[in-house]
């Protein structure tokens, strides 16, 4: 797993560093509309989140809980284009210095283009992509391309993996292995911390350097918990709850609010 050069990889050290460890937060591009969601990143980046992370809405999000599927419709429906993926992160990393991760199903990458979809965040200021529906022996296109644009590649863990796949997944991952649990949403919350707390440990057993976990993580107490082993925390549904509810204000304050659990 190269770190060298990850900005990513050096906000989550910086984090555990100075504090507990990292939050990273997940917004979708163009919810409720493209300028808003600039400007809650941004939002984001200054009350507490360490690396960003911007969603593709796409129109098949096989992965997303709720609110966030009705989020990704939301901007779909406003009229969101692939480009506005470019658009914002550059917007945003003009804004603040927070690396900008783009998590994204692969479909839209392949439409555009892999290397062309590469140069263009690695164009627009972006860290690079965080692809939850391939898998590093089935990503040479994007492997390739990422090195040659210099951008983070995460992956993603879950605990019904093989040690082999995990040894594989922290092998191509870049910035961090993202750490999920399939226990589903609906799990008691002792056992998606059991499972991605187990999860983890065999992580950093088969060589990965950096795992941040996401698994429906909401409240501060949640987030010192999971950087009780983990070095980085993923919020997204509570974050894209409070943008709904009570716009930029309201995101800003549930960050601030949330990133307290980072803190030693």
């Amino acid at each position: 797993m190269t770190e060298h050069g990850s900005s990513v990889a050096k906000a989550i050290l910086a984090a555990n560093q100075e504090r507990r460890g990292a939050l990273v937060g997940y917004l979708p591009v163009g919810f409720p509309d493209l300028d808003t969601s600039v400007e809650a990143a941004i939002a984001m980046a200054r009350s507490g989140a360490d690396v960003l992370e911007f969603g593709v809405p796409y129109s098949d999000p096989v992965m997303d809980g709720a609110v966030i599927q009705e989020a990704t419709q939301t901007a779909l429906a406003a009229g969101f284009r692939l480009a506005d993926v470019f658009e914002a992160v550059r917007r945003v990393r003009d804004a603040v210095d927070v690396p900008v991760l783009v998590m994204t199903y692969w479909n839209p990458v392949m439409q555009y283009g892999v290397d062309a979809f590469a140069r263009d965040l690695a164009a627009a200021g972006g860290a690079g992509l965080i692809t939850p529906d391939i898998t590093p022996d089935s990503a040479d296109d994007w492997i390739a391309a990422s090195e040659a644009h210099g951008l983070d590649r995460v992956f993603l863990a879950a605990p019904s993996s093989t040690d082999a796949r995990l040894a594989l997944v922290s092998r191509a991952s870049t910035g961090f292995v993202y750490t999920v649990s399939t226990m589903g949403i609906t799990g008691e919350r002792a056992e998606l911390d059991a499972a991605a707390r187990g999860l983890t440990a065999r992580l950093r057993e088969q060589g990965a350097a950096l795992a941040c976990v996401g698994i429906g993580i909401s409240t501060a107490e949640q987030v010192a918990g999971a950087l009780e082993y983990a070095d980085g925390a993923i919020v997204g549904t509570a974050f894209v709850r409070a943008l709904r509810d009570g716009g930029v204000p309201q995101l800003a304050e549930t960050v601030a609010g949330i990133a307290r659990g980072t803190a030693r």
